[in-house]
């Protein structure tokens, strides 16, 4: 019974987990067709923008170049900022500025939009210049704000670059520096004793003197050697020299060695 509600309990499990996969596989999608609907009614809005500035002159072909103004300045700014605030937090009150800056160009975008319509040609003719107006305030708006990321952009790009270039000439220095390895030449005083004054040079080739009271042909002998190889005892001259027990007795302890006997 226990495996019959475990087996259960894993087809729930996977039937969850399917349905979750799915809703996820859809809204990727949905979110992908609309921005392919998006991109693609823009691309006409603009084409029809573009042939309307060609084909209609005057007040008409005018409020078209101001609505290409508006929309291109509007759309790189955006794209600049998006692309470099990850990289950069220090850009956060810029996308704020940018965002308060996009109410100002929609409600702008509206207005020329609602003017397209406008039959009376006289009115739309007296509206341009302030709409004209506007319309360079917000894109001057939003090609400085692009400028400014663009060119601190480039600029830590710069500064990123010439401290790699130093870096790598620095570890290039290194990699080209080598030299011979001389060997240490050996010490002669190493293990002497005692050891030789400060200030005083060894003396080569020359000899110790013998000290006063020694044999001739004996050195005073000092230091490790001296306690090494200790001199042996010189006797005395009143005493006799030993020699093995029973080599020599006195005349009363001889005895006569007695004859053999020939019989």
């Amino acid at each position: 019974m226990e495996a019959i509600w475990i087996l259960l309990l894993l087809f729930v499990l996977i039937m969850l987990a399917g349905v979750y996969a799915a809703v996820r596989a859809v809204r990727a999608a949905k979110r992908g067709i609309d921005r392919t609907v998006h991109q693609a009614r823009r691309t006409v809005e603009e084409t029809r923008l573009r042939a309307r500035q060609l084909a209609q002159p005057g007040a008409a072909g005018e409020l078209a170049q101001l609505r290409l103004s508006l929309r291109g300045s509007m759309r790189a700014t955006s794209q600049a900022l998006q692309a470099a605030a990850p990289q950069d937090q220090s850009l956060s009150e810029s996308l704020v500025l940018f965002q308060r800056l996009s109410a100002h160009a929609q409600d702008l975008e509206a207005d020329l939009k609602r003017l397209e319509q406008e039959p009376d040609k006289s009115r739309l003719a007296a509206l341009l210049p302030d709409l004209r107006q506007r319309t360079e305030r917000i894109t001057h708006s939003a090609d400085s704000l692009r400028w400014a990321v663009q060119e601190r952009t480039q600029r830590f790009a710069h500064d990123d670059l010439d401290s790699l270039n130093r870096e790598i000439e620095m570890e290039a220095g290194a990699l080209r520096h080598w030299t011979a390895v001389e060997p240490e030449e050996p010490r002669t005083d190493v293990g002497a004793w005692p050891p030789p004054e400060a200030g005083a040079r060894p003396e080569t080739g020359a000899r110790p003197r013998p000290e006063a009271g020694s044999r001739p042909g004996t050195g005073a002998r000092s230091g490790p050697e001296a306690e090494r190889e200790p001199e042996p005892p010189r006797p005395s001259l009143g005493a006799r020299p030993q020699t093995e027990p029973q080599a020599w007795q006195k005349p009363w302890q001889q005895q006569s060695r007695r004859p053999e006997n020939t019989a």
